[in-house]
């Protein structure tokens, strides 16, 4: 029984905590970017000196941020997916070991 538990642990559970980890630790330096170049093309936009160009550019580096931030959000959640399933494996195993006969 502790030997299917330590299976689950160390194959599901573990696994999608490190993605879950790994994910939130790149996640939180790029909303960071994400506000500074949404502040920033606000600004170039407000501008009304500002040409097509630069508004353009402002535009894309904040649109890179935000796609960025949108996948590791996806891998943060998918992580958390796998750990519910590994953590409601371990719920789900029987208490008593199964009758053979």
């Amino acid at each position: 029984m502790k030997s299917r538990i330590i299976i689950l642990l160390l194959l599901v559970v573990l696994p999608g905590f490190c993605a879950s980890a790994v994910c939130a630790y790149y996640l939180i330096p790029e909303w960071a970017a994400l506000t500074a170049s949404y502040q920033n093309y606000r600004q170039v936009s407000e501008s009304p000196s500002a040409t097509e160009k630069e508004i353009l550019i402002a535009e894309t580096a904040q649109e890179i941020h935000r796609i960025n931030c949108f996948a590791e959000g996806v891998g943060l959640l998918l992580g958390g997916i796998i750990v519910s399933i590994g953590i409601q494996g371990i719920c789900l195993l029987p208490q008593k070991p199964l009758d053979r006969s």
